[in-house]
């Protein structure tokens, strides 16, 4: 199927798709909005640390991976849920991974923030 818009409007459009998954998100998961505020705090925290822009980059990054992985955990559970609220052992299969993507993220960002703050203290 071939996309009506090209140029510079698909590019335009695009930015709207984003900016409506953005608010669906924001409005319909708290998870994602905890995760934003913890991740905006911590943002907030590290700028005012004496750090290398290595470092911030290394820590922003580890941020941004939990927002990331927020996001495709809350796609695939929309997924499922389109799908049907019955229970099913390969939909709880799924919705645990995903679970689990975000759990490897704080892990990579704890891992990430105590080697690069641990010197500090």
């Amino acid at each position: 199927m071939k996309s009506e818009y090209t140029g510079i409007k698909r590019i335009l459009k695009a930015f709207q798709y984003s900016f409506d998954g953005f608010v669906a998100v924001f409005l319909s998961e708290a998870a994602f909005r905890q995760d934003l505020l913890f991740c905006t705090l911590c943002g907030f925290v590290f700028c005012l640390l004496p750090l290398s822009g290595m470092a911030l980059a290394f820590l922003f990054f580890s941020l941004f991976l939990i927002l990331f992985m927020e996001l495709i955990n809350t796609a695939i559970e929309t997924i499922i849920d389109r799908i049907g609220e019955e229970f099913h052992p390969l939909s709880k299969k799924a919705k645990d991974i995903g679970s689990l993507l975000v759990l490897m993220a704080f892990i990579h960002f704890f891992v990430v923030a105590a080697i690069i703050l641990f010197p500090l203290f």
